[in-house]
């Protein structure tokens, strides 16, 4: 018996969960359609406020104004006053607040909203509770910020920004990214 025809996701056209859904209910966008919108997005932030996308120089904003609450000499600190302020800085808070509450919208409407912990994560690390999910999360989030720092911008700015403007450092750091990707996902695959 020959299978149905399906789409790009591996939905049948008369699968409930594809039938009747627009672009902003659908489970998954088309990843052609979402590059599209993700690079027309750098025109507004050369044009409005002179920087690219990006989102590590963020936590860096947010931090200064936290730590200059408990020292009232954080802010003299270069390294936080030069992301203390500033269309550009506010820009990439924005764009990660965004980024997160746009993420919480798209699973309540396409109703695949899951488990704190991913099937995936629970078999290779066997973590089941919430706080040593929070834990781990916690951990990795700040190795990825800390190295994100270390080589001038996180994933999206040279994936995403730098790539666009053919930046040799840019191509040289999403080789290296795509590298390591590789190398982790041979190393889960025997989990």
């Amino acid at each position: 018996m020959a299978s149905p025809s399906v789409d790009a996701y591996g939905l049948s056209p008369h699968c409930p969960v594809r039938k009747g859904r627009t672009a902003v209910t659908r489970a998954a966008w088309s990843p052609y359609a979402a590059g599209i919108l993700i690079g027309l997005l750098q025109i507004p932030a050369f044009l409005l406020v002179n920087t690219a996308l990006g989102a590590s120089s963020s936590f860096v904003t947010v931090g200064a104004h936290i730590a200059s609450w408990f020292d009232s000499t954080a802010m003299q600190n270069a390294y936080f006053a030069a992301h203390a302020g500033g269309g550009k800085n506010w820009w990439q808070v924005a764009l990660v607040v965004g980024i997160a509450l746009g993420a919480l919208l798209s699973a309540r409407l396409s109703g695949k909203v899951r488990g704190a912990v991913s099937p995936v994560w629970e078999k290779a690390t066997g973590i089941t509770g919430f706080a040593p999910r929070a834990a781990m999360a916690f951990a990795g989030g700040f190795i990825l910020l800390f190295g994100a720092r270390i080589a001038g911008g996180c994933t999206s700015g040279h994936g995403i920004s730098g790539v666009a403007q053919l930046a040799v450092s840019s191509v040289v750091t999403v080789a290296a990214m795509f590298a390591g990707g590789i190398a982790v996902a041979l190393m889960m695959r025997k989990v």
